[in-house]
């Protein structure tokens, strides 16, 4: 596996780990140097048909064995231990918690346990945060002086109701975490180009986000609308205080690259899930 054509990959944040299960990695967390991450790709698993080959839904009709084998290879891959990984159910909410050491194989090997979660955070070493994704936004936050983390999942409905800050409000909270500190990514997912949305989704955004209606939305024919997603989730971390150049945006859309990375719109529903992992490594 030593080429992968990517559509619109300029690869200026991101970048692609070319081993036996290729993953993605961003550049500015690479740089930090206690914390361990990665997004997965559609390749290198032993999932078939429609979810070919790195499912790593749970909710996708495949067998459950298959999924975990499948998050033990992505493991090995990007350097975590599948056994530390803790799930959430993803519901479109705002919902944050905080996870520890005590909650380690939550969702994989035992019991789901945290319901109704997008978002995780936690400053307990080697514990790995996963969420999941086929066009949703991820969404990865480091603090650099209080070393803790939060992953979250955010479509549109997280979006505007900026779950972005509530993570953050989240890490105040519990380690006492100062947007100034935070280094944050937007992760692949769907672009504005792809992402047609409705009058109703569009009021919305305009109601969350007043004065940027021209910035988030193209309008199109018959009460239509592009909306960009990644856009709104930067306005939702300087809002929360986090420093322009602590921002980092991806370079790659779901929708765009349907044969690398699982897409929800792409294939009308009939897919997979990809994962986010962010890890605070272990001594």
């Amino acid at each position: 596996m030593k080429y992968i054509q990517w559509k619109k990959y300029p690869g200026n944040t991101t970048q692609i780990h070319m081993k036996e299960t290729p993953y993605l990695s961003f550049k500015a967390l690479d740089r930090i140097g206690f914390v361990r991450h990665g997004f997965s790709t559609r390749l290198g698993g032993i999932s078939e048909g429609h979810l070919t080959s790195m499912n790593l839904g749970w909710e996708r009709g495949e067998a459950r064995e298959n999924v975990v084998k499948n998050h033990e290879i992505i493991g090995k891959a990007i350097g975590f231990d599948p056994r530390n990984v803790v799930t959430s159910h993803q519901t479109h909410t705002t919902n944050v918690v905080e996870v520890t050491k005590e909650d380690r194989g939550k969702g994989v090997y035992f019991p789901r346990e945290f319901e109704n979660v997008d978002g995780l955070v936690t400053n307990d070493p080697n514990v790995v945060l996963a969420t999941y994704f086929a066009d949703c936004v991820p969404l990865y936050f480091v603090d650099v002086k209080q070393k803790a983390i939060g992953l979250t999942h955010s479509g549109w409905r997280g979006t505007v109701g900026k779950i972005g800050m509530m993570t953050i409000k989240k890490m105040q909270e519990c380690f006492g975490t100062k947007p100034e500190d935070l280094v944050v990514c937007i992760g692949p997912s769907i672009c504005q180009d792809c992402y047609e949305v409705s009058k109703d989704v569009a009021d919305e955004f305009i109601k969350a986000f007043p004065g940027h209606k021209e910035e988030l939305l193209k309008e199109r024919k018959n009460e239509k609308y592009l909306l960009d997603l990644w856009r709104s989730n930067e306005l939702i971390f300087q809002e929360a205080g986090v420093l322009p150049e602590n921002i980092h945006t991806t370079d790659l859309c779901t929708c765009c690259n349907p044969q690398v990375l699982f897409s929800h719109r792409a294939s009308k529903g009939k897919r997979g899930n990809l994962a986010a992992f962010l890890e605070i490594s272990g001594e």
